[in-house]
C-alpha cells in the first residue's frame, strides 16, 4: 500500500455544464494546469463537456496525464474525450464509481449538480464509517457549496452529525489551496485505512 502522504492521483467530480459564472470554467482550467504542473494525475467521469471538459482538457493541454471513467451509455451524452491517456468504460454508474475510488489518492468537488452532490457525499460517508482516509475536499468557488456547508453545520447542531461519526471535510475557497490542504491532510490519514477493500467496494 502506498504512503497516503504521497498524493499522485486527484479525483475531480465536477459538473458535465459549466454552470452560469465563469469563475466556475476559470477554476477547473487553474486546477487542471496546477495539477498537471505538480504531475498530478487526473482522475474523472470522462466527459469533454462543461466543468468536466475544462478541467481535463486543461491537465492535457499542460502536458499532464488524464484517466477518464465513464458508463457506456454517457459516453455519447457527456461526449467523452478521447485525448486522454486512458478512458475505461464501465458497464453502469456503480462500477464507473468504484474505479474512481480505486484510481483516487484525493477527492475534490467543483461545483456541479445533483451528480456530483451524490459523488461527493458517498464518499464522505464512507469516510465517515471509517471505510477509507483519503482526503476530500470541497473546492467553493464562489461560495457555491455553503448551502452545502450549512447543511452539514445543521446537522451537527440537531445532533445527526455527531463527534463519534464526524465528517471530516476539506475547503478551500481559492484554487491554489487546494493540493496543500490535500498534502497535509493526506500526511495525517491513518495508513491502513486509505485504500478500500474491493469486497467492501463491490458491496457499498
Amino acid at each position: 500500500m502506498a504512503h497516503m502522504s504521497k498524493i499522485k492521483t486527484v479525483c475531480v467530480y465536477c459538473g458535465s455544464g459549466p454552470g452560469t459564472n465563469p469563475r466556475f470554467v476559470e477554476a477547473a482550467r487553474a486546477f487542471g494546469k496546477i495539477l498537471a504542473e505538480s504531475s498530478i494525475r487526473l482522475v474523472y467521469g470522462g466527459g469533454s463537456i462543461g466543468l468536466m471538459g475544462a478541467v481535463a482538457t486543461s491537465v492535457l493541454d499542460h502536458g499532464g496525464k488524464v484517466t477518464g471513467i465513464i458508463p457506456d451509455f454517457l459516453t455519447i451524452r457527456e461526449n467523452a474525450l478521447r485525448r486522454v491517456q486512458e478512458m475505461i468504460v464501465t458497464p453502469d454508474m456503480h462500477e464507473r464509481k468504484r474505479l474512481m475510488f480505486e484510481h483516487a489518492d484525493a477527492f475534490v468537488a467543483l461545483p456541479g449538480g445533483v451528480g456530483t452532490l451524490e459523488e461527493l457525499v458517498e464518499q464522505l460517508t464512507w469516510q465517515q464509517l471509517g471505510r477509507h482516509s483519503k482526503p476530500v475536499l470541497i473546492a467553493n468557488i464562489e461560495g457555491f457549496w455553503e448551502p452545502l456547508l450549512t447543511l452539514l453545520t445543521h446537522m451537527r447542531a440537531t445532533q445527526f452529525i455527531r463527534p463519534s461519526l464526524a465528517v471530516d471535510i476539506l475547503k478551500a475557497e481559492r484554487v491554489e489551496d487546494i493540493l496543500p490542504r490535500l498534502k497535509e491532510a493526506a500526511a495525517r490519514a491513518r495508513e491502513g485505512t486509505a485504500e478500500m477493500a474491493p469486497e467492501i467496494a463491490r458491496r457499498l
